[in-house]
């Protein structure tokens, strides 16, 4: 039995405590902690035909692939707080399988570097590959775990408001933004000269799609650290997240909605009271939280003037959006097995390409040199239970980085339906992803069963990021500085949650839906949990 329904085939029942924009992490985290913890009926509604926002899956013709979980850190792990938390909301019932030893594996031409899980483990096999780096990695590692320390008040000084943040704010937010402040090549650079370090260092800069010159060392430390215990995916595939999580809130007698799309929050006497759907019906709440996104949230949803609007409009209009990509899905008539699929991720890059901006900047001037960067992900080697779901089958994801100007002439055309042209561009840009998977996975070649490739267009029509944007507001030092970055907004009752609060990732995303039932309720909902 589906545990969500169809706004277009049913309507929500009853009166509810809180309305939730959007069903990825961040929404279902705090409808989670509001209807168990705090005793709220909420409705979660979902524009997109299948919840759990980047969590999802899809199929097509007998092969399934996840769109945005490709591997977790943390999650497998009994202690630590992303882990409790994690089973908390699933009440237990999720099951997560190691990726192994080597977790990522970081390729420059025919050079490859190992990312082994454990810190020790991590150390040694770098100072084993630079052996004159010693002291720098050492260093790293260090200033990893003290950005990982500052980063708790940090975040949780966001769900403070009124006079206890007046007084706790600049203490809460110091020691961050010492670091976050800088950019990962800074901070790098600060340890080292070795270019050669720093790019393998920097080998995962795809996991929140900014170069090092570019990104915020905090988002660089958070990411590094999250896999440092190694990596896992979830058994039975990346959907089974938003359905062990949503069944003990249906539980609670809430409702989750899909094809519910919202067309407004409505506004009355400068304070949130409901939204207004596509098809013209209402709904009201006491409270609105929004995942959709600050700039969707208010450039799109909120229509109505508010208090202190020309200053936060400002403010919101510093933050630039995120990087967006394309992905191309393989799938195979073979078992991982039998084509020596492996598990742990492929970053691939250009021979001796070590400046990742470089590398990025001279791509976007000319589109048909080396990509900057292929992530190579193999789900079904990952999943024990695959087998059991597609015996016979496997799949890989292959994702690179896609300016949107590229795909902009074929704005407001229909998804599978965009033209000829489009078509021919999308097959193009597939045949040079092939290629270049072939030079690595040659068994691969003549045994591709069926391919597709999604385009920042497709990120732009389900998600509704303008600019096909897979990770929100870019991770920048200016970033972590913004002010608005909260759960609270200047409207009354109407709150943020999402990637844009906290980070991008599952559990940037799920910290932050802690964060904003945690502001709301005016308590710590996590500390019970943990």
């Amino acid at each position: 039995m589906s545990l969500t329904k169809s706004f277009k085939r049913e309507k929500p029942t009853g009166n509810f405590d809180v309305i939730l924009i959007g069903s990825g992490p961040g929404s279902f985290t705090a409808a989670s902690l509001l209807s168990r913890v705090a005793g709220k009926r909420v409705l979660i509604l979902e524009k997109h035909y299948t919840p759990g926002g980047f969590t999802h899956v899809f199929k097509r013709r007998g092969f399934e692939w996840d769109v945005g979980i490709h591997y977790l850190g943390e999650f497998h792990r009994e202690k630590g707080m992303s882990g409790r938390l994690m089973r908390y909301l699933c009440d237990d019932q999720l099951r997560w399988e190691e990726l192994g030893e080597v977790y990522d594996k970081i390729i420059f031409g025919q050079e490859v570097y190992e990312f082994k899980k454990g810190i020790d483990n991590f150390k040694d096999t770098l100072k084993g590959y630079f052996p004159e780096e010693q002291e720098a990695i050492d260093r790293y590692i260090d200033l990893v775990y003290q950005l990982q320390f500052a980063a708790r008040d940090f975040f949780m000084e966001k769900a403070l408001s009124g006079i206890p943040r007046r007084l706790a704010s600049r203490r809460m937010r110091k020691d961050f933004l010492a670091l976050s402040g800088k950019s990962t090549l800074e901070v790098l650079r600060s340890l080292t000269d070795n270019q050669k370090l720093i790019g393998v260092l920097t080998g995962q800069y795809g996991d929140y799609g900014l170069t090092p010159g570019q990104s915020s060392f905090a988002m660089h430390a958070m990411v590094v650290k999250h896999y440092l215990n190694g990596a896992c995916f979830p058994v039975g595939g990346c959907e089974q997240i938003f359905e062990t999580i949503a069944k003990p809130i249906i539980d609670t007698g809430s409702e989750i909605f899909t094809n519910a799309a919202v067309e407004e929050i409505i506004l009355s006497d400068g304070k949130c009271k409901g939204v207004r759907m596509e098809d013209g019906s209402e709904w009201f709440a006491p409270a609105v939280i929004s995942g959709a996104g600050i700039h969707n949230t208010f450039r799109k949803l909120v229509k109505e003037s508010f208090k202190d609007q020309e200053a936060y409009s400002e403010q919101i209009e510093a933050l630039n959006a995120s990087a967006s990509h394309i992905a191309l899905y393989l799938g195979f008539e073979e078992s991982s097995e039998s084509l020596g699929l492996e598990r742990p991720n492929f970053w691939i890059y250009p021979e001796h390409g070590y400046d990742h901006d470089h590398n990025l900047n001279r791509y976007l001037e000319d589109p048909e040199v080396d990509f900057p960067m292929i992530y190579v992900s193999f789900p079904s080697a990952k999943d024990p239970d695959w087998p059991r779901r597609y015996p016979g089958k496997s799949t890989v994801d292959v994702i690179t980085m896609a300016p949107y100007t590229w795909f902009k002439p074929w704005e407001g055309t229909r998804w599978m339906k965009r033209g000829e042209d489009y078509e021919a561009f999308k097959e193009k840009l597939s045949k040079r992803l092939l290629d270049k998977i072939f030079e690595y996975l040659p068994q691969l070649k003549g045994k591709v069963a069926h391919y597709e490739l999604s385009t920042p267009l497709s990120t732009h029509n389900f998600c509704s990021y303008a600019q096909g944007e897979i990770y929100g507001i870019e991770h920048t030092p200016e970033r972590f500085k913004s002010p608005i970055l909260r759960p609270h907004t200047p409207i009354k009752n109407l709150f943020l949650t999402g990637q844009d609060i906290v980070t991008c990732g599952i559990g940037g995303a799920m910290l932050s839906g802690v964060i904003t039932a945690s502001a709301m309720q005016k308590k710590n909902l996590l500390k019970g949990i943990i």
